[in-house]
């Protein structure tokens, strides 16, 4: 059904988004999701969106590069911390501030 088909999109898309925030990415690891298997395979899923047909509707290309550091164990054990998650927040903040073009 297409109104199916475009709810899902509208909820990936906008769950792949939350992925560029650093502190959303702690809470995740707070809850452990990323000791979740399954979550894990739906990240996994999610590498589609990086298909240019997909990643044209992404708005934060940060969403993009955090999901593929999400596929990799040290990163999830990285940003658990909120030392981590600070410092990366930082990095982003300052990508943003000098380095956008």
């Amino acid at each position: 059904d297409g109104d199916e088909e475009k709810q899902r999109f509208q909820v990936e898309l906008e769950f792949l988004q939350c992925l560029s925030n650093p502190w959303y990415l702690n809470h995740l690891a707070q809850q452990q999701y990323f000791k979740d298997p399954a979550f894990l395979r739906y990240l996994d899923y999610l590498q589609y969106w990086k298909q240019p047909e997909y990643a044209k509707f992404v708005v934060y290309p940060h969403a993009l590069h955090f999901l593929d550091m999400l596929q990799h164990e040290q990163f999830r054990e990285y940003i658990s911390t909120s030392e981590n998650t600070q410092e990366l927040h930082r990095m982003q903040y300052y990508h943003w501030m000098f380095l956008r073009n």
